[in-house]
């Protein structure tokens, strides 16, 4: 399967200009043969969008995933999306799988990030969440998330094959480190693939640190963007082409508790 990862600067609280955003995303990476396309964190509202967050916050059957369920449609792409999601009386910071042939999936993130996430949104607990799309077993993650090994190994013993992360990745001295080290550690050491698609830019609140990537099972970059470009990322998903890097790394079978 080809996959498209978009890094894009969103507009902080600018939900219907982001969703713009996304859409065209969508038609091009169709258009280039992807199946699925995977944006960023909080991608609809902008993860800067502060407090006006709560009030941007849409329940799974609400206009941004139907948007998102259309956009799918039309494009002939599946999306995967961050947004805010009002359910159980609680924000979440919740993705959403939105393929406009079926039912929307939405995953929560359990590992809010620091005070700016803790005081908007509630903690889910963590799960495996996985959707099957072309033949592909797609784990879910959202950012802090995929910095827990614990979070990764669970989803590739339950037998995903691709791990998508949309993400918030602030500017910072150990950015790099994240990016660059820890994200094709973590597709190595559970021999998964790993898409790791990241804001870039800045908002009224933060600056982002761009360096989204696709990482394979032997922990290669297949596809890597900058520290400050909108980019559309693609890479072909093929797990039979790391046969030979799970039979030397078979760290799922030799796992011991």
């Amino acid at each position: 399967m080809r996959i498209a990862a978009f890094q894009m600067k969103a507009a902080g609280g600018d939900q219907a200009a982001n969703l713009a955003r996304i859409e065209k995303a969508a038609r091009e990476a169709s258009a280039d043969g992807a199946e699925l396309l995977v944006a960023p964190e909080l991608a609809v509202p902008g993860y800067g969008a502060g407090d006006e967050m709560r009030n941007l916050a849409e329940p799974p059957g609400g206009e941004v995933v139907a948007r998102l369920a259309l956009i799918s449609l039309e494009a002939g792409v599946a999306i995967l999306a961050g947004f805010a999601e009002a359910a159980e009386g609680s924000t979440y910071n919740s993705a959403v799988f939105a393929d406009g042939r079926k039912e929307p999936v939405i995953y929560r993130k359990s590992h809010l990030y620091g005070d700016y996430e803790r005081n908007l949104f509630a903690a889910e607990r963590p799960s495996a969440c996985i959707v099957e799309h072309g033949g592909l077993r797609i784990g879910i993650l959202i950012c802090y998330d995929v910095e827990f090994p614990e979070n990764v190994r669970r989803l590739a013993q339950a037998g995903a094959e691709l791990i998508a992360v949309p993400t918030a990745l602030p500017a910072s001295d150990h950015a790099e480190l994240i990016a660059r080290k820890m994200i094709p550690v973590r597709a190595f050491e559970n021999q998964v693939f790993v898409a790791y698609v990241n804001h870039c830019g800045t908002d009224e609140l933060f600056s982002y640190a761009g360096l989204s990537a696709i990482a394979a099972p032997n922990g290669n970059l297949l596809a890597e963007a900058d520290e400050k470009s909108d980019t559309l990322l693609f890479a072909d998903i093929r797990p039979e082409d790391f046969a030979a890097s799970a039979a030397a790394n078979p760290y799922l079978r030799d796992l011991q508790f």
